[in-house]
């Protein structure tokens, strides 16, 4: 989701984690030939909509899930839901402002 990449990136900024801001490679938690290749501890999702994929590879390689969930996100595979409004803005930055608190 495009509103909520700034958001990520900075959380990823100030709390030294990694992130797939943009386009996520499919592989990138299975496929260790690829150049890609990341062993995460945790991900969080912003969408869980539109972060399938990764969601699904994260299942595969027992990575727990926390994820920003609006009424009509699919909950399969997520671990942890947080319920906001996940459509906006400035919620999500809401969102990532408060985990970075944390």
């Amino acid at each position: 989701r495009t509103v909520g990449q700034r958001a990520v990136f900075k959380f990823a900024q100030h709390t030294g984690s990694s992130y797939v801001g943009g386009r996520y490679t499919p592989g990138t938690f299975t496929n260790q030939i690829q150049k890609k290749y990341m062993e995460p501890r945790l991900l969080i999702a912003t969408d869980p909509l539109m972060d399938n994929q990764p969601i699904m590879e994260s299942s595969y390689v027992n990575i727990p899930v926390i994820a920003f969930a609006d009424c009509d996100s699919p909950l399969d595979h997520v671990d942890i839901a947080i319920p906001c409004n996940n459509k906006s803005k400035s919620s999500i930055a809401l969102m990532y402002w408060l985990l970075a608190r944390e």
